[in-house]
Parts: C-alpha cells; sequence; structure tokens
C-alpha cells in the first residue's frame, strides 16, 4: 500500500472512530504528499465531516485544509453559510474561509449573509472576508451604503479593502446620521494620504459625538506634515479641554507629534490643578515623545510645579526611556539634580526606585557615584535597581 492509499484508509478509519484530531492529522499530511492523487472530492467529504463535528481548534486546523482544496470547497461552505439553521460558530468559520478564495461566485453570498445577519460576530467575520476580495467587491459594497441597516458593516468591509477606490463611497457617508458610520468612515479615510481627507477630519473636530472627534483627532495626528498649512495645532489645541477625557488624550498625542510648537500648550494643562491625573499623565509622556530639549525642560519645570508623587514618577520613568543620543545626557542631569536638590520625591522609595532604572536606562557614566550612594539605601527595592543599573553603566564596579 502506497503512502496515499495508507493516509486515506488511516483518515477513514478515524472518521469512522469520530477521532477528528487524528483525521485532520491525517488529511493534512495527504495535502502535503499528494494532494493531486488524492479523489479530491472524497477529501472534500472528510474535511467538511471534521469541519461540522471539531471544536474550535480542529475547525481552524481543518480550514487550512479545505483551503488547499481549491473551488471545489467553495458551494457546500456556502450552503454552511446560508444555513440558518447551523450553528454560529460553524457558519463563521464558513464565512471566514470563503474569504480565502478571490473567486467572483462568493461575494454574493456574502453580500446576502451581511444583508440577513444580525449577529454582530459573523457580520464582521464576513465585512473581513469580504474586504479580502478588494476592489471586485467594492460596487457590491457601496450598494449596502445605500441601506442604514447594512451601512456600518459595509463601511467595515471597505475599510479592510484599503484601496484608494474607496475613499468615494466612503466619502458619502461621513455625514451619517449614525455616529458608529461616521466613526469608521473617518477611521478607514484616515489610513489614505489623499487631498480629499483632511478637510473632513477637521470638519469632524466638532462633531457632538466624541469617537467621532476622537478618529478624526487621530487621524490628523498622523498627518504632521501638514500641521503649518492646515494650522493643525490651533485646530487640536481647544480638545485638550475636552468634555470627554479620551478625546483629551488623543489630542495630547497628536499635538506631540506636531513638533515643539505643541509643547507650550501641554505644559499649560499639565500643570493646571484642573486637570485630571490621566490626562496630565498622558501629557507627560506626549512631552517625553517630542524627544528634545524643549520637552525635556518642561518635564523639569514639572517637577518643580507638581505636588502628585504619580505623577513625579511618571517624570522619573519617561526620562528614562529617552531614546535620542543627543539627549540621555540632558535627561541624566534632570535626574541628578533631582537627587542633590533633595526633591520631595527622593524621600519615597518607589520614585527613587524609578530614578535608579531610569539612570540605568540612559547609560550616562556620570550617573556612576550616585548609583553607588544608592546601593547603600536601607530601601531592598532601592538598592537592587541601583545595581542593576550599575551593571549597566559600568560592570566592573557593579
Amino acid at each position: 500500500m502506497n503512502n496515499i492509499s495508507q493516509l486515506l484508509a488511516q483518515a477513514q478509519a478515524a472518521y469512522h472512530a469520530g477521532d477528528w484530531s487524528s483525521l485532520i492529522h491525517h488529511l493534512q499530511q495527504l495535502i502535503l504528499v499528494g494532494k493531486n492523487e488524492a479523489d479530491p472530492e472524497y477529501v472534500l467529504e472528510l474535511s467538511l465531516s471534521a469541519l461540522e463535528m471539531g471544536d474550535f481548534h480542529q475547525r481552524w486546523d481543518i480550514a487550512k485544509v479545505l483551503i488547499s482544496l481549491g473551488n471545489i470547497a467553495i458551494n457546500p461552505l456556502i450552503d454552511i453559510l446560508e444555513d440558518e439553521d447551523a450553528e454560529d460558530e460553524l457558519r463563521w468559520f464558513a464565512a471566514r474561509i470563503l474569504g480565502e478564495f478571490p473567486h467572483p461566485d462568493v461575494i454574493n453570498p456574502l453580500v446576502e449573509f451581511l444583508q440577513v445577519n444580525e449577529d454582530e460576530e459573523l457580520r464582521a467575520i464576513a465585512a473581513s472576508s469580504l474586504g479580502q476580495f478588494g476592489t471586485v467587491a467594492i460596487p457590491k459594497l457601496s450598494e449596502l451604503l445605500k441601506d442604514e441597516n447594512t451601512r456600518l458593516v459595509a463601511v467595515r468591509s471597505l475599510a479592510y479593502i484599503r484601496r484608494t477606490e474607496t475613499i468615494t463611497p466612503l466619502l458619502t457617508v461621513v455625514q451619517d446620521s449614525q455616529a458608529a458610520v461616521r466613526t469608521a468612515a473617518l477611521e478607514a479615510l484616515s489610513s489614505f494620504h489623499d487631498e480629499r481627507v483632511a478637510p473632513v477630519l477637521l470638519n469632524a473636530l466638532n462633531d457632538l459625538a466624541a469617537p467621532v472627534r476622537r478618529t478624526a483627532i487621530v487621524g490628523l495626528s498622523y498627518r504632521p506634515e501638514l500641521s503649518t498649512q492646515l494650522d493643525l495645532i490651533r485646530r487640536i489645541q481647544p480638545h485638550l479641554y475636552d468634555f470627554n477625557i479620551e478625546v483629551c488624550c488623543v489630542a495630547a498625542v497628536a499635538l506631540a507629534r506636531m513638533g515643539d510648537d505643541a509643547a507650550q500648550h501641554l505644559f499649560t494643562v499639565l500643570i493646571s490643578p484642573h486637570t485630571p491625573i490621566t490626562l496630565q499623565l498622558e501629557i507627560i509622556r506626549a512631552l517625553s515623545w517630542l524627544e528634545s530639549l524643549t520637552g525635556l525642560e518642561y518635564l523639569q519645570q514639572a517637577l518643580t510645579q507638581l505636588a502628585s508623587v504619580t505623577l513625579w514618577q511618571e517624570i522619573v520613568t519617561v526620562l528614562g526611556r529617552i531614546q535620542k543620543p543627543e539627549l540621555k545626557t540632558p535627561a541624566t542631569e534632570i535626574l541628578l539634580q533631582m537627587v542633590q536638590a533633595t526633591h520631595p520625591a527622593t524621600t519615597i522609595n518607589s520614585v527613587k526606585s524609578a530614578i535608579a532604572l531610569s539612570l540605568g536606562q540612559l547609560g550616562c557614566t556620570q550617573a556612576t557615584e550616585l548609583l553607588n550612594q544608592m546601593q547603600q539605601d536601607p530601601d531592598e527595592f532601592v538598592r537592587l535597581h541601583a545595581i542593576a543599573a550599575l551593571k549597566k553603566l559600568t560592570p566592573s564596579l557593579a
């Protein structure tokens, strides 16, 4: 008996025993050693049995076999997709596998599935599968935009395609009555550097829905080259005071991407006694992401003007993450001056540990003397962090 016959016999025995793991294993081996020599219809029949009867992981594995069989698997999978009595997980897998077949016969069943199915997970996988078809699916998906019941999933499907041909249909729904549709459309459009997109994002900054404003700010944050032309700092800065804290936080990140000209705005909000600590933490990180002397100077000023242990520790932590070689020495000096000036934070063990850790990460040898002193600290964790930092700086002295 040759290998093909033996594997088929083993697969058949596993099928009759209901041993789906063994069946899948033998079918996978069969595909590897001789797919063209085996009866594809019989292999398909066995594979569909494993798909229908297996658990989630077994279905995940047999999906690869079905894909390798090619177009003969399409119609049986469509039958599963359209079977309203089939379990949801089985239909989910059918939709997912169909997305792997670049065949026009697959598009209509997936589109119809989106139209009639109300389960969010099933619609999401169908949308993802349609997205894999590229521009071929755009006309069908554009039709779905006309129906408010399928508009959101159509937008999400178009988002998966990521081709410039999707811009025009997406632009038709940026003023939709559903905030979720507006949000999804803006998110999809933000991935394109097309002249039609930026004005739409700017207009959405004043949307009544916080998720829409948030998405617009995130989209604009990836266009720092347009900062001067579109006056982005002036347009985004007011959202540091947005009613929604998530919008405030993404505004801080966006302004950091605009460079040093935005630093003063960030600092003003950071030191305000009315600013929520969540936003203050985000601004501290944003100032460090500037990767500039200006950002470091504002962080140093914040150490003297803020009175929160949490914020002190965050500043110390972000200073240790500075990556630009020319900024490592200034960042180290801020930490050393903090200790020399007996900053209130230096009496707190958690902050002292953070200082030691950051000095080690910055790797500047001028911190060696302080770290040697910190090896004698009464707190065990401070000593351990000091030793770890010294090993990075001067291994022979640690």
